[in-house]
């Protein structure tokens, strides 16, 4: 069996992206969407990774498989954020407890670190306490909840947002 390779994503991983995707909307409240996500829905989204993007995506992939995807995009589009980024991960759903999600997120910082960024944010719906370590492992800190702000499944959900600087700020 082929080693577990970290890759820059590119087009022929956006069906398996999109899979594990819908697996977390239809299965989980991991996502908020209430309908399975297209591949003409994600294009646009995967067009923010293009070559000499500063947004990351990668995947892991063994044997041909994408075990999981971690990936940095823009948390608002206006200019005052061009120094954040909303960073997000998700694992196959078997593939789980396998180390996969700390590889995905030491190579997603390490390009990070690259860049003039200053923050990195991660919105987690609740509860998900994997997802909650796996962010402090990396350096992430709780700064608030969001109660009761979405609904999916007749069911109110919360999420616990998290930030991680990414350089020292030289401020007076």
């Amino acid at each position: 069996m082929a080693a577990m390779q970290i890759v820059d994503a590119d087009s022929h991983h956006l069906s398996a992206i999109t899979d594990i995707f819908n697996h977390y909307i239809l299965h989980t409240n991991a996502r908020f969407e209430t309908s399975p996500l297209t591949l003409v829905d994600r294009r646009e989204w995967f067009s923010l990774f293009a070559r000499n993007s500063r947004y990351q995506l990668l995947v892991a992939v063994e044997g041909g498989q994408v075990e999981g995807f971690a990936g940095s995009q823009p948390y608002r589009k206006t200019s005052a954020f061009c120094q954040t980024v909303e960073t997000t991960i998700y694992l196959a759903p078997d593939r789980a407890r396998r180390g996969i999600g700390t590889r995905l997120y030491s190579a997603l910082f390490s390009r990070l670190s690259e860049q003039e960024l200053n923050l990195a944010v991660a919105g987690i719906a609740l509860p998900n306490e994997s997802s909650i370590a796996l962010h402090e492992k990396f350096g992430f800190r709780r700064v608030g909840i969001f109660e009761d702000y979405a609904i999916k499944n007749g069911q109110y959900l919360s999420a616990l947002w998290m930030q991680k600087h990414l350089m020292r700020r030289q401020d007076g």
